[in-house]
């Protein structure tokens, strides 16, 4: 089957996040969404389900949980059992929910920074102490300094991982992860692992969930999933923790209760059929995703003098270093919003090392991205 990726879209007056934040004249391309049409079995699953025309309550059906299972073993070479997930409205509340439930007011969380910038909330919507180990780069990658981490794991509570990384695009090899859960365990450290951007991963990367290492792992992890990037459904809040140890299972539900109620049918046949009937589109979607990353990669080398980019491993976002343009002072974000009318995440949300860079979502048709980089190009010969 044949996808249509190139086609635009209009998006406005949709009630879009991504769309309707700035004005006419500022193309968006920042928050991590994508500007493609969902697989079609997505939509075609809520049609079916709103054809019965009663809307009452309902529960996860047991074929969901089937799915998921299948792709975790399919994808990740992980076995998981059903009743090891749970289902939330979302990644996000997971990982504010797990960190209630883990840690005690004053615990640190330890983040490693520059990172998804609703991580850095949760110390201060905790009562937690932040406590970081960041990311560093060298020899053109981003990677981790096992020592350091290890001493900052031994000073936290819970580690709140984010893999692949976002916004750095690592994604970590299986010995790394082995580095950071060896820390854990011996600094007795909660895992949360985000792994939303799994499906993600680009030619040459196989994600690896860290509690798959080993039982004792699994054990002192939450992971958390959902198919709203991947499968570009994240507006029907859908997602889930699997928790293969029933003391930490019946730990996490118990900081939930009243708090998270069911998630809707709508989600929940859209989740199974793109987990069922969406590998194709997948396979589709991220062929020309990575086309798009080297398009922008050759244009970052040629075209857009002060900025580079490390080559993103998986997700759709490029973490721009904009340390090199002259801004007068600031931030890049702000500027190339003012002067090249394109919106990026600003870097500083995601940490003090975010500084001089900015974020940019190329999971868009290519003339998108390439309006964008017209857009950039005319401001940094004008800067």
């Amino acid at each position: 089957m044949d996808f249509d990726f190139d086609r635009i879209i209009d998006r406005r007056g949709t009630a879009s996040v991504k769309w309707a934040r700035y004005g006419a004249d500022i193309l968006p391309m920042w928050v991590a969404d994508m500007d493609f049409a969902a697989p079609p079995a997505a939509a075609a699953a809520m049609r079916a389900r709103l054809d019965h025309e009663i809307f009452g309550y309902t529960v996860a059906p047991e074929s969901l949980r089937e799915a998921i299972v299948a792709t975790v073993a399919r994808d990740f070479a992980w076995t998981i059992r059903a009743e090891d997930i749970v289902f939330l409205h979302g990644v996000v509340p997971g990982f504010n929910m797990a960190a209630r439930a883990l840690a005690a007011p004053g615990d640190g969380l330890l983040l490693q920074t520059p990172i998804y910038h609703p991580m850095l909330a949760v110390p201060g919507d905790c009562g937690l102490r932040l406590v970081e180990a960041p990311l560093e780069q060298a020899q053109g990658g981003w990677g981790f300094d096992p020592a350091r981490f290890a001493a900052a794991a031994r000073d936290s509570r819970v580690f709140l991982l984010c893999n692949p990384h976002n916004p750095c695009g690592r994604v970590f090899t299986r010995a790394e992860l082995a580095q950071m859960a060896e820390a854990c365990l011996a600094a007795g450290t909660w895992i949360v692992s985000d792994e939303i951007h799994a499906d993600l991963a680009f030619s040459g990367h196989r994600h690896v969930p860290i509690a798959s290492l080993a039982p004792e792992i699994a054990a002192r992890t939450i992971t958390l999933m959902s198919a709203g990037k991947t499968y570009n459904i994240a507006g029907l809040n859908l997602g889930w923790a699997i928790i293969p140890d029933p003391a930490l299972r019946a730990r996490f539900d118990a900081a939930r209760a009243g708090m998270v109620a069911r998630t809707t049918m709508l989600s929940q046949a859209a989740t199974e059929a793109v987990l069922r009937d969406g590998l194709a589109w997948r396979g589709a979607m991220l062929r020309y995703v990575e086309a798009n990353r080297d398009h922008l990669a050759a244009a970052v080398r040629t075209r857009l003098p002060g900025v580079s980019m490390v080559l993103p491993e998986a997700t759709y976002l490029a973490w721009l270093d904009c340390r090199g343009i002259d801004t007068g002072g600031a931030l890049p974000g702000a500027w190339l919003r003012d002067h090249a009318a394109v919106a990026l995440n600003e870097g500083l949300d995601f940490g003090a090392p975010g500084r001089g860079f900015a974020r940019l979502n190329f999971g868009c048709p290519r003339a998108v991205l390439e309006d964008g980089l017209r857009r950039i190009e005319a401001a940094l010969r004008h800067a």
